[in-house]
């Protein structure tokens, strides 16, 4: 309704303008019209000159809001950290027993052996030598997360270190790419099996033997996008400013590569719990006093092929699965939600 009223008048409007440009020409058809029907003079006021504009965008906010709209991705961080959670509240329960202790028949005098799950109180059933494979599991789980979790921290923090310096100061590009050639040519799987030989097998040692040479990925793909990034026009303008190296790269860098550097770490984990479970598997892992995924997986490889035993590798590769998995897809949805472009939507 409003709109046709608009109408109604300008054309009213129109047909004076027509009018009186008809009979005294253009001035007189103006002089004629009323002050509130030509314009109205903007008026000026000094505390509004310098007055900008503002934005309430925020990158945290914005990365979380598009990381809650993937629902099946927090589903998947909801029940992992239930599952983590568990892991290292268990033993804290009450009715848990240690995961090394050997259970012995009261009556006969003989241990529990390979006693199905659900049966004499054995939840996820016993091994060949009566021990729980409830508490080991979630032992083995604890254990195996521990590595993986001080891995990833290691090689974040040297790769970031070394992929920073490497791409940004020219200086030590030669130093760090000679570097890279010499460690990149050597398997780390030869370093992991050698450390193991000499050091005795322990959690520290698998921790130094994954961490020796895992950062060279990280600091190489950090370096790769620093190289993309480092002489844009804010960087150049920054140093022209005299603003030092250490600021840049925190507040001008660093910032463009969190998608990128929570995908890396979120790929560490299953990374490191694979090369344990590989370790121990060829005989060179942990012992069997401190238990872990690789030595359950290995145990119960040794009876897959019976029938009734199955459920001794089951169960712990159910867990394993399940972690590793959980990190990959959750690693990718945030590196998604971290990405700038993404919070336009």
């Amino acid at each position: 309704m409003l709109f046709f009223l608009k109408n109604a008048k300008s054309k009213q409007l129109e047909d004076a303008l027509a009018q009186s440009q008809c009979a005294a020409g253009p001035a007189a058809a103006w002089a004629g019209l009323p002050e509130d029907e030509l314009f109205t003079p903007a008026g000026f006021r000094a505390e509004e000159a310098e007055a900008t504009a503002s934005s309430n965008y925020s990158y945290w906010g914005s990365t979380l809001r598009s990381f809650l709209r993937n629902r099946f991705a927090v589903a998947l961080l909801v029940a992992l950290v239930a599952v983590v959670a568990f892991a290292f509240l268990q033993p804290h329960l009450p009715g848990q027993i240690d995961p090394n202790y050997c259970r012995v028949d009261p009556e006969t005098g003989i241990q529990y052996r390979n006693i199905a799950p659900g049966v004499d109180g054995f939840v996820w059933g016993s091994n060949s030598i009566g021990q729980d494979l409830w508490a080991r599991i979630w032992a083995g789980t604890r254990t195996s997360l521990v590595i993986a979790f001080f891995v990833a921290m290691i090689e974040a923090v040297v790769g970031i270190t070394v992929g920073v310096l490497w791409g940004y100061v020219r200086q030590l590009d030669f130093f760090f790419t000679e570097l890279y050639n010499i460690c990149d040519n050597i398997p780390s799987t030869i370093i992991l099996i050698l450390i193991s030989y000499v050091a005795s097998p322990s959690v520290p040692t698998l921790i130094l033997g994954m961490s020796l040479t895992g950062w060279i990925a990280m600091a190489r793909f950090i370096r790769n996008q620093i190289l993309i990034i480092r002489d844009r026009d804010y960087n150049v303008a920054s140093r022209c400013i005299g603003t030092p190296t250490f600021r840049i790269v925190l507040r001008n860098l660093l910032p463009y590569l969190v998608s990128v550097i929570m995908l890396r770490m979120a790929l560490t984990v299953p990374a490191a719990i694979g090369s344990e479970v590989f370790v121990t598997y060829i005989g060179l892992g942990l012992s069997v006093e401190t238990p872990s995924l690789g030595n359950l997986i290995n145990d119960g490889r040794q009876v897959m092929m019976q029938a009734g035993l199955r459920y001794q590798l089951l169960y712990p590769t159910i867990i394993l699965s399940f972690v590793t998995i959980a990190f990959y897809l959750i690693g990718n949805a945030f590196s998604d939600a971290a990405d700038p472009k993404n919070h336009m939507q």
